[in-house]
């Protein structure tokens, strides 16, 4: 059977027309990538400038010996990562930076959505109360520690004031070794609520109030609308706020360095002071990096998992 050339035609123009759709699709997106990649280009350069190279240079050194001005002067292996973790003070610091973690991230995602609960509430006046609970975003961490070192004065302190009004004996504040990281904690807590209220209350803000009204009237109470609804709702900010804060909580330096310098007794020296110190004082920069290094994949080992395990409890709408 012979097959007309004349036949092959529309074949030929299909395939054509084929490629030449998916050379215009091609052209297209090389077209969109380059046009991103100008708009990212000054985010991008500034990102490379101030993380990407640091951080590279900060890995490289933590693998060389330097001389007193930080400058690399010989290659030591993995010398730095065993002096780091045959130092009690390594260990001292990641308990303290674990534990101090742990009195911040639950208690301040608690208090902030009991905060935003209380701001959603569809009351007179309550833009008042809004702007109270969101006062703490324009205090610094410096501001708010000179004031707390006043309240926390164990003479004629606030606090101590308060507890002589209700004859409780008082506390030593930031002089106590068992005090001092519980005091830190609290400023931290009342420095992040205001943060994490403003998310959190956003986050309500966007939930439908048809579902509160079906479930009004299906006979849910307060309770059960917040468990079955509120919380499944608003549980991606709230993971994202779990993610965040541990991150910041890791990271806490200025109120250390303004109130206790990593005392008493090392009971408040969080890794992130511990490396101010190596750095600075004792001109220990290989060691310093080498502490960085490990602080970053704590970081990231932890991000990890709680993107692992916490997210597959995420509700996405």
């Amino acid at each position: 059977m012979t097959i007309s050339p004349n036949a092959l035609d529309p074949l030929r123009s299909s395939a054509r027309t084929t490629s030449q759709v998916q050379s215009a699709k091609g052209s297209r997106a090389v077209r969109n990538f380059v046009t991103a990649m100008l708009f990212l280009a000054p985010s991008l350069i500034i990102f490379i400038l101030f993380v990407f190279i640091p951080l590279l240079k900060t890995i490289q050194l933590s693998f060389y010996l330097t001389d007193p001005i930080g400058r690399m002067a010989a290659f030591n292996g993995l010398d730095n990562y065993q002096r780091v973790f045959d130092k009690k003070e390594l260990l001292n610091s990641l308990q303290v930076s674990f534990l101090f973690t742990l009195y911040v991230v639950p208690s301040t995602i608690i208090l902030a959505l009991f905060l935003a609960v209380l701001a959603n509430a569809r009351l007179r006046g309550i833009s008042v109360f809004r702007v109270i609970f969101s006062s703490t975003i324009a205090v610094s961490a410096a501001a708010a520690s000179l004031i707390f070192s006043f309240f926390f004065n164990p003479s004629n302190g606030v606090f101590n004031y308060l507890l002589d009004l209700a004859n409780l004996p008082r506390v030593q504040w930031l002089v106590s070794d068992v005090s001092a990281l519980p005091a830190i904690s609290g400023l931290t807590v009342w420095l992040q609520l205001g943060f994490c209220t403003v998310i959190l209350l956003a986050a309500l803000q966007g939930i439908s109030q048809e579902l509160y009204e079906s479930a009004t009237i299906d006979g849910a109470g307060f309770w059960s609308s917040f468990r079955h609804i509120t919380l499944p709702m608003i549980s991606p900010t709230i993971f994202f706020l779990i993610v965040v804060q541990t991150l910041s909580a890791l990271q806490t330096f200025t109120q250390i360095n303004v109130l206790t310098k990593g005392g008493p007794v090392g009971s408040t020296n969080v890794l992130v002071y511990l490396i101010y110190q190596a750095f600075y004082f004792n001109s220990q920069y290989g060691i310093a990096a080498t502490m960085s290094v490990v602080l970053f994949l704590i970081m990231l080992v932890l991000t990890i998992i709680q993107f692992g395990v916490l997210e597959r409890r995420v509700f996405y709408s």
